[in-house]
């Protein structure tokens, strides 16, 4: 282990782990709190049609997933506020669509010769130096608007009519949110890939709630949960040649077991 700390690629590999945690321990109880799961899972879906796009186009993969994440968020917002009966109908088609379109123009592409597992289950080992970066900036940006916005989130997750009286533009607010999930997920992609990125969103919140009294407390929590999950994962992935992503998320699932078997530090 000592050995694999020295090999560039498995630094970049852990520093790139250390940076998505951060922004899952952040988002995840968001996403939690808002119900949100089943939306983070169909733009997570979605983002695969925007990585076959970027496939057949000959572009880098991360503006294709990107815009594709991006335009799920804005269509599955929209239909929350406007239809919100026929939501998870929505849902549901924009989450098989964006695989349909993802599946079809990487079939169409020539000389296509891409390992599309990798975006499906992750492979965080190609991870360059401009990703980390990228990650980085992504870290700050998620943190500076979860800190501005702190309170209207926390109105916004746990009695948005309130909010909405009080002021609070609680439709921008969900669309903003809905935007740092895609993002998020385009981001994890590397790690843990489209298929499991919501379990690596919802595991650390759902341990961390059982011990935290406020949102706040419940995104540090995660996100120490998150960083020790990751990190576990893909030090059990180098030691036993193992996928990352798969890796990531037993451990994620066995560190959630466990923290249920511990007694809760709060009344419900």
């Amino acid at each position: 282990m000592i050995e694999a700390l020295s090999l560039p690629f498995f630094q970049h590999a852990l520093i790139a782990g250390a940076l998505i945690a951060l922004a899952v321990g952040v988002i995840g109880p968001l996403t939690m709190a808002n119900r949100m799961t089943f939306m983070s899972g169909g733009i997570a879906h979605a983002t695969y049609g925007g990585v076959g796009a970027a496939i057949f186009l000959g572009i880098s993969i991360l503006p294709g997933a990107t815009i594709a994440a991006i335009v799920a968020a804005v269509i599955i917002s929209f239909v929350a506020y406007r239809y919100r009966h026929r939501t998870d109908t929505v849902i549901g088609i924009v989450w098989a669509v964006g695989m349909a379109v993802g599946v079809i123009l990487a079939d169409k592409t020539p000389g296509y010769h891409v390992d599309l597992m990798s975006f499906l289950f992750g492979s965080i080992l190609a991870v360059g130096e401009r990703d980390l970066w990228l990650m980085g900036a992504f870290d700050l940006t998620v943190a500076a608007l979860v800190f501005w916005f702190y309170y209207d989130f926390v109105a916004l997750s746990f009695d948005p009519v309130f909010a909405r009286l009080k002021g609070v533009r609680t439709r921008a607010l969900h669309l903003l949110l809905l935007l740092l999930v895609a993002l998020t997920v385009v981001f994890s992609m590397r790690l843990v890939g489209l298929i499991m990125v919501i379990a690596l969103l919802t595991m650390p919140a759902f341990s961390a709630e059982r011990f935290a009294k406020t949102l706040g407390g419940m995104m540090a929590i995660s996100v120490i949960l998150a960083l020790l999950y990751v990190l576990g994962g893909l030090t059990v992935a180098y030691l036993y040649d193992l996928s990352s992503g798969a890796s990531v998320i037993l451990t994620a699932a066995l560190g959630t077991i466990l923290t249920f078997m511990i007694p809760k530090t709060r009344k419900r």
